[in-house]
């Protein structure tokens, strides 16, 4: 799957989420929820003519697990998921749902224990973070083959240009200042 804008908005607020409802965004990213709205939130979102995300990490009550899965794969059905836990990846793969693994770059070590998981679990995408880290983006893009969206600390628009410029597909961010849904086919 290619993605068909540079920016993706990540909420946390409803209002942000009612927001975007009416915007021309193809995607919406659910990063914190409870349990009991989400698959509202996920059917409005998709009615809407969204694809929604769900972290599915920062999701109240729920439990990564097999049984946490089964329940977003077979009940919730978000058109993909975020998560950390290549566990999760597996079982999005399961029930056909797009996966995106999170990557955090905090030192060397870190990188090289993650490139083997994402090798192994094989994510439609890989979100890395901090998505400042111009030269990494594209290093890791270069080293797994697998898309890559930047994600965290990103303040400013000029940071949006840059993470683009150095290989990432998207840019996802919680700040609705740096929302620009442009489709990257016209």
């Amino acid at each position: 799957m290619t993605l068909t804008q540079s920016v993706l908005p990540a909420v946390k607020k409803i209002k942000e989420f009612e927001a975007l409802l009416q915007s021309n965004t193809d995607y919406i990213i659910l990063l914190e929820s409870r349990l009991g709205l989400l698959r509202k939130l996920v059917r409005v979102g998709q009615k809407a003519g969204k694809k929604v995300f769900v972290h599915v990490d920062l999701i109240q009550g729920l439990k990564a697990d097999d049984y946490g899965m089964e329940y977003i794969g077979q009940e919730v059905k978000p058109d993909g998921v975020i998560s950390t836990r290549a566990h999760v990846i597996q079982q999005a793969k399961k029930y056909h749902i797009l996966s995106v693994q999170r990557l955090f770059l905090i030192d060397s070590q870190a990188i090289e224990h993650n490139v083997k998981i994402i090798q192994k679990t094989a994510p439609d995408f890989v979100e890395v973070l901090p998505g400042i880290l111009p030269g990494m983006i594209k290093e890791i893009r270069e080293r797994i083959g697998v898309p890559v969206i930047a994600g965290g600390l990103i303040r400013n628009y000029d940071e949006v240009e840059q993470a683009l410029a150095s290989g990432a597909s998207a840019v996802s961010t919680s700040r609705s200042d740096l929302w620009r849904f442009t489709n990257k086919n016209t």
